[in-house]
């Protein structure tokens, strides 16, 4: 890997066109990514792409006059001054903020890139044209925000909004509540019958452990593998089946974590049960709560229904563990 300062003036144009060709195609993708979820914002993008590609037009006149047609095969990758980033780019279905953040970082980074190459050059024809990509780049804020104001109106951000919504319900909100309302009401039948049978609170806190994590890891699975995104719109199936995975371990770990009160300690199994009791109404109150503000339902019905099928849930294990 070639340091910066060891470049030179060929190498340094050859470079900047292959980081303006490098920008113009990512963010081409993150229109397209974007068409049909955010029309509007992906015309931003595609106005950035098209200024990317102007600039691409200038660097190779330049280089072509100074240098001729064959271009130094030198890439971003093979000088130190760029950081090392994920190609974000190659996702689908990113959300704006990952998507404006990148742009940020890139805009950025190219400012950076022809003030430091610009000093070092020593045509002033090359040091010129580079001073001004630099002063451009800067701009290029200024050129989202105009683009932004041609393109994004007040309805047509307000449709944005509202579909940025939904799709923060679907990618994160729907997943992480199924796999609450799965860890929280599918492992109280297992916990309480080993409670109720054994009476011994460490063997129910095995129990509910291995019911917990068994619960989380196949919810994980099954999330993810049940859509790809592509379709719908739900985003990346490994991060919506880490959500559900965590959440269903979390929700069942939740009442089962009481258990660990010593058997030694007097009462311990009493003291147990009651504080598990306790966290399974909380929980089943956060879950009411998050249908009734993120799934449009009524709080009341929303805490019935869950209220009472974790309690035919529970009184089933505890029946069973009465046997």
């Amino acid at each position: 890997m070639k340091s910066f300062a060891s470049l030179s003036e060929r190498e340094i144009l050859a470079l900047a066109i292959a980081s303006e060709e490098d920008d113009n195609r990512v963010y081409m993708a993150f229109a397209e990514d974007l068409r049909e979820r955010y029309p509007a914002t992906a015309k931003v993008f595609e106005g950035m792409a098209e200024a990317e590609a102007t600039h691409h037009r200038m660097l190779e006149s330049l280089y072509r006059k100074r240098f001729g047609p064959n271009l130094v095969p030198i890439r971003r990758s093979d000088v130190n001054f760029f950081i090392k980033r994920p190609p974000v780019w190659l996702t689908r279905n990113l959300s704006l903020d990952t998507i404006r953040k990148e742009a940020e970082v890139r805009e950025a980074e190219a400012e950076a890139f022809y003030l430091r190459a610009a000093e070092q050059a020593q045509d002033p024809g090359v040091k010129s044209l580079l001073r001004d990509l630099a002063s451009t780049e800067r701009g290029h804020e200024e050129l989202a925000t105009k683009l932004g104001a041609a393109n994004l109106t007040a309805p047509v951000r307000m449709r944005e909004d509202r579909l940025r919504a939904r799709l923060f319900v679907l990618q994160y909100i729907q997943p992480g509540l199924a796999g609450l309302m799965d860890g929280s009401v599918s492992t109280l039948a297992p916990l309480f019958a080993a409670a109720f049978a054994t009476h011994n609170n460490w063997q129910t806190f095995l129990v509910g452990l291995a019911a917990s994590l068994g619960a989380g890891i196949s919810m994980g699975f099954a999330e993810a593998l049940s859509d790809d995104g592509t379709l719908t719109g739900r985003g990346s199936p490994w991060l919506r089946g880490a959500i559900s995975g965590v959440m269903t371990a979390l929700g069942g770990l939740g009442h089962a974590l009481p258990y660990l009160v010593p058997d030694t300690v007097e009462h311990a199994f009493v003291i147990a049960t009651a504080i598990a009791t306790l966290v399974v109404f909380l929980e089943l109150w956060i879950i009411a709560f998050v249908r009734a503000r993120y799934m449009a339902t009524p709080f009341l019905k929303a805490a019935l229904q869950i209220v009472l099928g974790g309690a035919i849930v529970l009184a089933t294990g505890i029946l069973i563990g009465a046997a």
